[in-house]
């Protein structure tokens, strides 16, 4: 199974496709993730890409297609992967399936989690990292045991990322409905649209989650 899971920022992708992807044995492929190594290495890649999300925009598409071309040829990716940030524009989207048709391959699934903008702002607005083994945690659903210091370093004060700000996070969504919404009726149109509530409780979301990959 080779699936897309769409949204806005702070619905619940990488918690929700981190689930499915360890319990179907797929491969979880997230391109925040992996640009945030890129950041914390301070490599020429991660430099510029910081500059990029700390403004709310997205990183160009021949970044993010060479990362997701290398990445989904790896072996773990076999039998599917989940991916969580890609495609975020339609030709992303039209170069993922020119990617896949080359290896006679096809994308199975597209999958939209949805969630108001002030919920996905009070969410984004409240998640703190640790600088040091880039933990996260959520001050509302997912804190940190004295609310201040990492659980794992106990000595390291927490930290909110920049493009976690309620102004950059306001800008994310806008960027998000210009760019990555119309992702939307690419895959409608296309027959691999599915769509499931960001809202309740982690089990439900995830449970609608399951039940619309069953299909």
């Amino acid at each position: 199974m080779r699936l897309v899971l769409l949204g806005p920022p702070g619905v619940g992708k990488g918690t929700q496709g981190r689930r499915l992807a360890t319990e179907r044995g797929w491969a979880l492929i997230s391109t925040g993730d992996m640009l945030r190594d890129a950041v914390a290495r301070q490599t020429p890649l991660g430099k510029q890409a910081k500059q990029i999300m700390d403004a709310g925009q997205l990183v160009p598409d021949d970044v993010m297609v060479g990362l997701v071309r290398e990445r989904t040829s790896e072996a773990d990716t076999r039998e599917g992967f989940v991916l969580d940030g890609f495609p975020r524009t339609v030709p992303q989207a039209d170069a993922l399936g020119a990617m896949l048709a080359e290896r006679s391959q096809e994308l199975d699934l597209a999958v939209l989690l949805q969630a108001p903008d002030e919920e996905l702002v009070r969410r984004l607005s409240s998640r703190w990292e640790c600088p040091v083994c880039r933990r996260v945690y959520n001050s509302l659903s997912a804190p940190a045991k004295d609310g201040r210091h990492c659980d794992d370093h106990p000595g390291t004060g927490l930290r909110q990322r920049e493009d976690d700000s309620e102004a950059t996070v306001r800008r994310r969504l806008e960027v998000y409905r210009r760019q990555t919404a119309p992702l939307v009726e690419y895959y409608r149109s296309r027959g691999r649209l599915r769509e499931v509530t960001g809202i309740g409780a982690l089990d439900e979301v995830y449970g609608a989650l399951a039940l619309a990959v069953a299909g």
